[in-house]
């Protein structure tokens, strides 16, 4: 039976349509963990080489959601060895609990931006509003359904943050952060409630969370 992953590669519809006018340099970004209660969030970019013949390698690379974990370290290996260039882009849980939740991703994805090796000439964004971001973009509901540099920053930001928190886990054992990656489920939910925060939770995310109870099986 086919799964949704195989209805949904994003294709290079967006990104052709820019390297017909001259575009070659097209910045395709996503973040991770915007809804986690703890660990940073964290933004990727990635530029694709402006040659849909030489991107084979990333006939896998869909939305970060729909691959399995090992499909989405493949997947990541790929992006990375057909890039030319990306990078990622990380916003502290101090950081959004002082912030804001979408002000801190729009922090970790001009970090992205900045940790790049030179400045793309458009981005094409999973959606977002991003009002500081003086270069042309383009935002799209969606975008890793619709574009391969978006699904390939989604891979990217989400394996990079998934290793990541499972690095917190020696840091702060008993969490289970490797293994729920620091979401609210209810076995992360137990140990908020049995050992405290760390200094990695999102005081703003995790009072209203616990509130809820934990979910039914």
């Amino acid at each position: 039976m086919a799964s949704r992953a195989d209805f949904s590669a994003p294709g290079l519809r967006l990104e052709r349509d820019l390297w017909q006018q001259g575009i070659h340099y097209i910045g395709g970004m996503d973040e991770a963990g915007r809804g986690a209660l703890a660990g940073p969030v964290a933004a990727a970019v990635v530029v694709l080489p402006p040659d849909p013949d030489s991107l084979g390698s990333l006939r896998h690379v869909r939305d970060s959601k729909l691959l399995a974990p090992l499909e989405r370290e493949r997947a990541a290996e790929a992006v990375r060895a057909c890039a030319l260039a990306w990078a990622l882009g990380l916003a502290s849980a101090s950081e959004i609990d002082a912030q804001g939740i979408l002000p801190a991703t729009r922090l970790a994805m001009t970090r992205a931006v900045g940790a790049l090796p030179f400045l793309p000439e458009y981005f094409l964004l999973d959606y977002i509003y991003w009002p500081q971001l003086a270069a042309p973009h383009l935002s799209i509901p969606k975008g890793e359904w619709h574009s391969l540099s978006i699904a390939a920053a989604s891979v990217i930001a989400k394996t990079e943050r998934d290793r990541l928190l499972v690095e917190l886990e020696a840091r702060y054992p008993g969490y289970g952060f490797a293994r729920h990656k620091g979401y609210g489920t209810a076995v992360h939910r137990q140990a908020i409630r049995r050992l405290g925060l760390s200094a990695e939770h999102r005081r703003s995310f995790c009072g209203s969370a616990l509130s809820l109870g934990d979910p039914q099986p």
